[in-house]
């Protein structure tokens, strides 16, 4: 087994400190090769914050002090707040590899929350990575050697991977997001193009491959909007243009959109915009004769 620990002030006694923004209490790491089980169990928990960063192998987690095994596996960490139980282990079978930094502070809840970790994150998908295990070696390092500013440099480097599981994080969301994103663009496109035809959103979403719940929840996401009300807003706004533009009637025009009951059309309409077409095209025609004669008077006084 290899371990690599340092302490402030070379206390294992944990504490709680708000005098500065961030403080680091210790860190290092673990590497079990032979010893067969490695077991941590505080069920009072600490007075700090804990990260660990599951590196290569597996831990095992029983979160609340449950007897329920959380299997997490390398490219994770785990994060424990002040007063949370802890019980954990690592197997040597399994060649467990694992970094953690303790750390206190009064910004600690806000720098998390600034980092994409919520108040409710345990377990963080944050990939494998060389940057992570240099920020902890560094910062092991930097408590050893306790240079001149030590304490400042450590509450950097812990900065700086906060910032880089940020980064990760942000960089997740993105790719999650990426077929969400696709999938409703299509989905408004198709609207736009289709918008006067008989459009059955469960036939649509089934077409894609998506649940018709999955897809309003994520349309009404994307658009801030559902379906129905998106495709309505179409019809209403082009029944709009043809009334100010067009001489054609109201049953007309409804059909145009793609509503063949006018008084089904003008219901909706009024609905949407106040006012029936019929009087929508009254007050429309009304202000664009006003329009037009003040720009004559303005025309006459200007020649």
């Amino acid at each position: 087994m290899y371990t690599n620990l340092a302490y402030l002030n070379n206390s294992l006694i944990d504490f709680m400190d708000k005098k500065k923004p961030l403080i680091v209490g210790s860190c290092g790491t673990y590497h079990l090769f032979t010893r067969p089980r490695l077991p941590t169990y505080r069920p009072k928990g600490r007075l700090d914050f804990q990260i660990l960063y599951i590196a290569s192998g597996k831990a095992h987690f029983y979160f609340e002090d449950k007897g329920i095994d959380t299997v997490v596996p390398a490219g994770h960490m785990v994060v424990y707040r002040p007063k949370e139980p802890q019980k954990y282990e690592y197997f040597g079978d399994e060649q467990t590899e694992v970094y953690w930094v303790h750390f206190t502070g009064k910004d600690v809840k806000h720098i998390l929350r600034s980092s994409g970790i919520s108040d409710d994150m345990r377990v963080i998908n944050t990939g494998t990575s060389l940057e992570y295990t240099r920020l902890f070696k560094q910062m092991i390092l930097e408590l050893q050697r306790r240079q001149p500013d030590y304490q400042e440099m450590l509450a950097l480097l812990l900065r700086q991977l906060l910032i880089t599981i940020h980064r990760q994080l942000a960089s997740d969301r993105r790719s999650r997001n990426v077929y969400l994103d696709t999938e409703m663009e299509a989905a408004i496109q198709y609207f736009n193009d289709n918008y006067n035809t008989e459009i059955n959103i469960e036939a649509y979403a089934a077409s894609r491959g998506m649940s018709v719940s999955w897809f309003i929840r994520s349309f009404r996401q994307y658009a801030n909007t559902t379906p129905m009300q998106y495709i309505v807003s179409i019809r209403i706004a082009n029944a709009q243009i043809l009334l100010e533009t067009t001489n054609y009637n109201v049953t007309e025009i409804g059909r145009i959109v793609g509503y063949d009951n006018p008084l089904y059309f003008s219901r909706i309409f009024k609905k949407q915009k106040g006012a029936s077409p019929s009087e929508y095209r009254t007050q429309t025609s009304h202000n664009v004769s006003l329009s037009r004669h003040g720009q004559t008077d303005n025309t006459d006084i200007l020649s």
